[in-house]
């Protein structure tokens, strides 16, 4: 797998870049940037939930990874003024984990799961009367002694995050009471966050690298971040620490993205598109496999910026590479006879 400066997971064994990530996150509504129709009506839920005295509907936010999901998560927190719980769905193992995680919230906390569409079946069945009724139903013992018992549980609220709504279960779904999508971000509103994260940084960079970088984040809060610290890496071997125009571009260059944001990994699944299969439609499992990468992996992290720039088309035969890449990648279309091509 290509190493890619613009991959949307972040990496759990990187402690620092974690703790960096963290620094940068904005903790209130009045420095996120973006997401303005999702403030609003996240806004009024909570000065809602605040007059009354309750605790928030739990919610639902799903959409393209490194969008700032987890960071709406403690944003809403923040401006609830009630304590944190973050856990995984792949960490809740078993229904005790969950039960366990249940009984030792306060009223009114709130408990984040992330990919929260890879819980355990048993466990999202806990989880149903938990989210509804507040009560816990866990089993005492195996076999004819064994018993029910069904426990009072705090007013808490749950906050889920998914890239995929698909793969949740409609009964888990329908207990969100509010349910939100994360859109990508506009360029100048990415321009803003890097200048944000940059004086977090204490570094200094001028508005047209600024520009510069944003035009190549892919719309994404994260991967700006992830460009500006290497930027800034270049900027203090390379120069006197500050990022202009020539440096950021220079920068660029070494780290292998383009104008667009597209790095080596999705010129490569445009390329072998177009030189294996003039440009397609070809299914996906074929693709995966003359790159050496897993479906999930194509769908999750590499098709997604390409479908929202307009460079790669999902049609019913597989996947077709557009006018508008040929003439990015400088490339002449060939429109001759082609063979049969496998279909997912």
């Amino acid at each position: 797998m290509i190493e890619r400066i613009v991959n949307l997971a972040v990496d759990d064994d990187d402690k620092q870049d974690q703790e960096l990530e963290q620094t940068l996150r904005p903790h209130d509504f009045a420095n996120y940037t973006g997401q303005e129709r999702l403030k609003q009506n996240l806004k009024l839920a909570i000065d809602a939930a605040r007059k009354r005295g309750e605790p928030l509907d739990h919610i639902l936010l799903y959409g393209p990874p490194g969008l700032g999901k987890t960071t709406m998560a403690t944003v809403i927190s923040n401006e609830m003024g009630s304590a944190l719980r973050i856990t995984s769905g792949p960490a809740i193992e078993r229904a005790g984990d969950l039960a366990s995680l249940l009984t030792n919230l306060q009223d009114g906390d709130i408990l984040f799961i992330d990919e929260i569409h890879r819980l355990h079946r048993t466990v999202e069945e806990v989880l149903y009367s938990a989210m509804e009724d507040f009560k816990l139903d866990i089993m005492l013992g195996k076999g004819p002694s064994a018993r029910s018992i069904r426990l009072d549980l705090p007013k808490f609220t749950i906050i889920g995050a998914t890239t995929r709504t698909g793969a949740l279960a409609a009964p888990l779904r329908d207990r969100f009471g509010m349910i939100h999508r994360l859109e990508f971000y506009k360029p100048e509103e990415i321009e803003e966050i890097i200048k944000r994260a940059a004086s977090i940084l204490g570094v200094k960079i001028n508005s047209e690298a600024a520009k510069t970088l944003a035009s190549r984040a892919r719309l994404t809060p994260r991967v700006a971040n992830r460009l500006l610290k290497r930027v800034r890496d270049y900027a203090d071997v390379n120069g006197d620490g500050i990022i202009d125009q020539s440096i950021s571009n220079h920068a660029m260059e070494l780290l292998e993205i383009d104008d667009l944001g597209l790095d080596a990994a999705d010129r490569l699944l445009l390329n072998v598109i177009i030189e294996n299969y003039k440009g397609g439609p070809v299914g996906v499992e074929t693709v995966g496999a003359l790159i050496s990468e897993e479906r999930s992996t194509i769908e999750d992290f590499i098709e997604p910026y390409l479908l929202q720039i307009g460079l790669l088309e999902r049609t019913p035969r597989g996947r077709k590479v557009t006018p508008k890449a040929y003439k990015h990648l400088g490339r002449a279309r060939n429109d001759g006879p082609q063979a049969s091509l496998p279909i997912d």
